[in-house]
């Protein structure tokens, strides 16, 4: 009766057939290689030698067991295919158990890694074709405060940017986004936002996640970045009163620059309707080329090309603790990001030969 195939259930129960089990003796003619016959050399007795029938030597070919292509075959003699079903296997079994672990921001790694990302990972690559430039200033390890410009009329440039550095940067690191007080009043968006890692744009929040060494991204433009009218893009809007600096300061980790090319024209704005948006409680109503007039195909964003670039790290760590209460010195550190930003901004435009291409 021919064996079984088992698929764990457990993915790591798979690591155990990494352990090599002794080899069968096959009879020479069943044995093929490549779909020919297998060489076999017939060994003879010496005189006054006997062979048993367990003992008959066997040549080179018959000890190599036949082997499928490497992509086909993986650790344990599992094929690539049945790993993924028992890795996705294990890892429903896990959901439904509640054997996962999120942080006190109800960040969950493990969702956002294997569920949220992939999902999005085709939007990324394949219809905004996203370049990434300047990875390596972003540290390996501890906390860094990444800003960047904000656009697009719905907040995709955040999401794009934390697969832009989890899936270009040595490490993998994972960025964890400020988002606005409206992301975690919507329904069904609130809860993913937390799962994917965002929490609430507030210096405390800020203040522990980069004591733990953690990637923060902060957009201060907030509504009025992706909400401006499209004959205003790539135009920086005001950055607050400064707080993403005294958060750097106070903690002593650097800022890095990010200016991102492309999300601008995903939505070109041409109108706001303030009446409806008051109404439904939103900052703003756009109106663009394609929405409201094609319904939920005006929601589609157009097929830009992306560039996300990160500048370099602008340190805080040689700054006397009293420093973060300095409204001068906020001041000074504000403008000199904002104007990083914006200077790479427009060389990035004046390198870009076409918008969608």
């Amino acid at each position: 009766m021919a064996d079984a195939k088992v698929i764990p259930f457990d993915d790591d129960r798979s690591r155990a057939n990494n352990v090599q089990r002794p080899q069968r003796r096959r009879s020479a003619g069943n044995r093929r290689k490549n779909g020919e016959p297998a060489l076999v050399r017939e060994v003879q007795p010496l005189p006054g030698q006997h062979f048993a029938q367990d003992d008959v030597p066997v040549t080179r070919e018959e000890q190599e067991p036949e082997q499928a292509p490497d992509d086909e075959v993986g650790q344990g003699g599992q094929s690539g295919l049945e790993r993924r079903i028992a890795h996705g296997l294990s890892f429903l079994r896990r959901r439904l158990t509640g054997d996962y672990d999120v942080d006190d921001f109800g960040y969950d790694e493990e969702l956002t890694d294997e569920v949220l990302m992939p999902a999005l990972r085709p939007v990324y690559e394949k219809y905004f074709r996203v370049e990434v430039k300047g990875i390596e200033n972003i540290p390996a390890e501890g906390g860094a405060l990444i800003v960047a410009n904000h656009s697009g009329t719905l907040p995709l440039d955040g999401v794009m940017m934390q697969i832009a550095v989890h899936d270009n940067h040595p490490a993998a690191r994972h960025l964890r986004l400020l988002a606005a007080d409206l992301v975690f009043m919507l329904p069904v968006v609130n809860e993913l936002a937390r799962k994917a890692g965002h929490t609430l744009a507030c210096a405390e929040d800020a203040e522990r996640l980069l004591a733990r060494g953690e990637l923060v991204g902060v957009m201060p433009e907030g509504f009025k970045g992706i909400g401006k009218p499209f004959s205003e893009r790539y135009k920086l809007q005001r950055f607050g009163r400064g707080g993403f600096v005294s958060t750097a300061l106070r903690q002593g980790t650097p800022i890095i620059p990010c200016s991102i090319v492309g999300a601008e024209e995903i939505y070109p704005m041409i109108g706001n309707s303030k009446t409806l948006a008051r109404i439904l409680g939103f900052p703003y109503f756009p109106i663009t080329p394609t929405f409201p007039w094609l319904g939920p195909l005006g929601a589609i964003p157009l097929p830009t090309k992306w560039t996300i670039q990160f500048g370099e790290p602008i340190p805080t760590d040689g700054y006397p603790p009293e420093a973060a209460e300095d409204p001068m010195l906020m001041f000074n550190l504000t403008d000199q990001v904002r104007e990083q930003i914006q200077h790479t901004l427009y060389k990035l435009l004046v390198q870009r030969r076409s918008v969608f291409f």
